[in-house]
């Protein structure tokens, strides 16, 4: 087992074990004030992304150089959270190669190398894909994200949970000793991001069917799952799948092939938090972000029917760039349901642009306005800043001074709304 651990000897367990009465605390909701939060994947120092794909591809590392670099990386992104303003803070994914990709690392039953499907703004747009060619690079240096391991037999979370007690432990360390924030969360990949990133492979003997190894997913990833909120965090699923995969995965089946895919992978995550009380736990979903055309996204109105079946407090929705901007209004089509928080995205994470503040509360007004209820928007981002170590579009300064623009621009909104 290659049990994602920050050093030698085992950490302090950080966790009691799980109960359905856990430590966390009721999600918090914008009662006075539009508060403000994230996506998850902030951005890592150089080294760090240099020493977290080194340990992907199987390269000694020194650990406690990975440690230490691990413990710096966690002082700067909750130090730059809080200064810019935010409410809901996290761990920025900075002990994580990528957002999906760790699992491989806490997990048995993956190996080889498999290939997903290129998007379809890759093989529409072949300039663009020459432009992001350029771009990006071919590199030693990238981390895995097309080319990733394949489940080859039964699936199996290791047992310890080393790996996330070690990521809780160092989280509860950068935290100490330093002003608190309203409230913390912890991002985990959901059954199908993981299982449309890592694919079954076709001779796979433990899973005929993909619906068979979604299924074994969200039984072995729900004890991770479990062990964030016992830990006292909220739970955030990132479930880019439920929308990305329309131009990947499905990209040349019809609409309906792709919504039953869907609808199979919230019966996933709701068989995963079957023991998490639902106001633990919000839920990401993306088109993915990369900044390419997005011409063939699906329409969230189209989503949003099965999305609401999954037993989660908050939906954290992209609504921030210009191809999903305009959707907001899809939530008076398809009310938000009434136990439901709206977490849009009010921030683009692919382009330098800095949003003006003013910008940034005119979105934040118009989720409002669409389901009718200040108290139930929580103000994010679009996506993440660092999905993988060294897939980023937007430089670091800049991405810090969006944040600061997302908490500047709650501030605005909070006096229109509150007057």
């Amino acid at each position: 087992m290659a049990a994602y651990v920050f050093g030698g000897a085992a950490p302090a367990d950080p966790l009691t074990a799980f109960e359905p009465a856990n430590n966390a605390k009721e999600m918090k909701t914008s009662r006075d004030r539009i508060i403000t939060t994230h996506t998850g994947s902030l951005p890592r120092t150089l080294e760090l992304s240099k020493l977290l794909v080194m340990r992907e591809q199987g390269k000694p590392v020194d650990t406690a150089a990975f440690d230490s670099e691990v413990a710096r990386c966690l002082d700067g992104v909750i130090a730059a959270q809080l200064d810019a303003g935010l409410d809901s803070i996290n761990n920025g994914e900075a002990p994580r190669v990528g957002f999906s990709t760790y699992v491989t690392e806490r997990m048995t039953g993956f190996g080889g190398e498999g290939r997903r499907k290129p998007t379809l703004d890759i093989q529409r747009f072949p300039g663009y894909a020459e432009h992001m060619a350029r771009q990006i690079g071919v590199s030693e240096d990238l981390a895995k994200v097309w080319n990733t391991p394949l489940a080859q037999r039964a699936v199996q979370y290791d047992p310890t949970l080393a790996g996330v007690k070690a990521e809780l432990a160092s989280f509860d360390a950068a935290l100490a000793n330093r002003p608190q924030p309203l409230e913390t969360f912890m991002t985990a990949a959901s059954p199908g991001v993981v299982t449309t990133t890592m694919l079954r492979a076709e001779n796979n003997p433990d899973y005929p069917t993909d619906r068979d190894y979604v299924l074994a997913v969200a039984r072995e990833m729900k004890q991770e799952y479990e062990a964030i909120v016992a830990a006292g965090h909220v739970l955030q699923l990132d479930a880019p799948d439920l929308a990305m995969e329309r131009v990947i995965m499905f990209g040349d089946d019809d609409l309906g092939t792709f919504l039953e895919r869907v609808e199979l992978h919230i019966e996933a995550i709701n068989l995963a938090l079957e023991n998490i009380p639902a106001d633990k736990v919000r839920l990401h979903v993306c088109w993915g972000n990369w900044q390419g055309p997005h011409q063939d996204d699906v329409p969230v109105a189209e989503l949003l029917p099965i999305l609401y079946r999954a037993k989660v407090r908050a939906l954290s929705i992209p609504l921030g760039n210009p191809r999903h901007e305009h959707e907001t209004v899809s939530f008076k089509t398809h009310p938000l349901p009434d136990h439901m928080l709206l977490m849009p995205g009010v921030i683009d994470v692919t382009t330098n642009y800095l949003e003006h503040p003013e910008v940034v509360a005119n979105r934040i007004c118009a989720s409002v306005e669409a389901i009718g209820d200040r108290e139930r928007v929580v103000a994010g981002t679009d996506c993440g800043f660092g999905t993988f170590a060294s897939y980023e579009f937007v430089a670091q300064d800049v991405a810090w001074a969006k944040l600061k623009a997302l908490s500047e621009g709650a501030a605005i909104a909070t006096r229109r709304l509150w007057g």
